[in-house]
């Protein structure tokens, strides 16, 4: 059974002023689509799996392309309308627990998403051994690493370029400040 671009879990121009609805058309309706079609033609018909089994099997231009549906699906699901700002509840929690305040974690987290060279993601994730900030490159993902994502952003080029062109830390600041989902977040902790 072949995969399909999930709908997203708002309308293309929801995001906005932060994020474009021609950002979201890029991204979204032609990156995130072509990885889809990318994977289905190497796949071919016939049982594959999960999303997850074939990331976790694959090798090469399949692992690519499946991780960066399942990174982009991750994603969209880290952005909300209503987001930002800090956490409250278990999360809070959590990540003062893990990292010594808000404040601190946000500056690991944003100093991880600018300091990846080239394409890539910064994750929040949590190990095994409690809550940390990953860095990724290109489609990997923390599932090859044993550790279970909570948040990420992606700072591939064509995730903040329209919008923010070569200001990188300027789409940083926003995703924190008005964009993070944390209600995702917290799901995924207790989950």
């Amino acid at each position: 059974m072949a995969f399909e671009l999930p709908p997203l879990p708002y309308a293309n121009d929801a995001l906005a002023p932060h994020i474009s609805a021609e950002t979201i058309e890029y991204h979204y309706g032609k990156h995130h689509q072509a990885y889809v079609n990318n994977l289905n033609n190497m796949l071919g018909d016939g049982e594959h799996g999960s999303l997850e089994d074939v990331i976790l099997g694959a090798s090469g231009g399949m692992f690519n392309n499946a991780a960066q549906v399942w990174n982009h699906t991750f994603y969209w699901n880290c952005l909300s309308p209503n987001g930002g700002g800090e956490p409250t509840g278990a999360v809070a929690e959590a990540i003062n627990g893990a990292f010594g305040s808000f404040a601190d974690f946000r500056t690991q987290f944003a100093q991880a998403a600018a300091t990846q060279f080239g394409s890539g993601w910064a994750w929040l994730v949590d190990d095994g051994s409690g809550l940390k900030i990953m860095q990724t490159a290109n489609a990997d993902l923390p599932m090859k690493h044993d550790a279970k994502a909570l948040l990420t952003i992606d700072v591939w080029e064509h995730a903040y370029y329209i919008d923010y062109r070569n200001a990188r830390p300027s789409y940083i600041d926003t995703f924190m400040d008005k964009l993070v989902n944390w209600d995702h977040v917290a799901a995924g902790l207790a989950g």
